[in-house]
């Protein structure tokens, strides 16, 4: 594995990391505000977060590299609404996306095919997360600020294994 492949991998177990304390974060805020069943579908999502960070690890040691990892800043911690967290959800499902889509490229072109293989589930993963996010972005935005149909999103999140 080439010096750079190493360290971009290494770079993304710390985003792993802090996407999920991001959502850990998430989870605090909707606990706070009483939405149980959004503070759980974060902290699934905390969980799984943590899951990828540790799949990236286990691979670096698979191919003889040692992980280092970097210092994680701490999140923010609040939002105007719900919407809002879950818009910023969203986005940072992209910025994930866009990272491990630059990996797989440098990946690619310093012929680490290994690399591109492990990645690969990422990438699909990626898919999933975003379209899984923008679902409940749209269903959000079509509440217009309606209680009961915020209750009946927050009822379907906590369903959330």
């Amino acid at each position: 594995m080439s010096e750079k492949v190493f360290k971009a991998l290494n770079e993304q177990v710390g985003k792993e990391i802090f996407s999920a304390y991001l959502y850990l974060s998430m989870a605090t805020y909707f606990d706070a505000i009483d939405l149980p069943g959004f503070a759980k579908w974060m902290k699934v999502q905390a969980r799984e977060e943590f899951g990828h960070a540790m799949k990236i690890y286990e691979f670096l040691y698979e191919r003889g590299a040692r992980v280092e990892l970097p210092a994680i800043e701490k999140p923010k911690s609040t939002w105007k609404s719900p919407l809002e967290a879950l818009e910023a959800t969203l986005e940072h499902e992209k910025f994930i996306t866009k990272s491990i889509n630059s990996i797989f490229e440098l990946a690619k072109k310093e012929k680490d095919y290994p690399t591109e293989q492990f990645l690969a589930w990422f990438i699909k993963e990626q898919v999933e997360e975003e379209a899984q996010t923008d679902l409940i972005v749209r269903k959000l935005n079509k509440l217009q600020d309606s209680p009961m149909g915020l209750y009946m999103i927050d009822r379907e999140l906590g369903s959330r294994e």
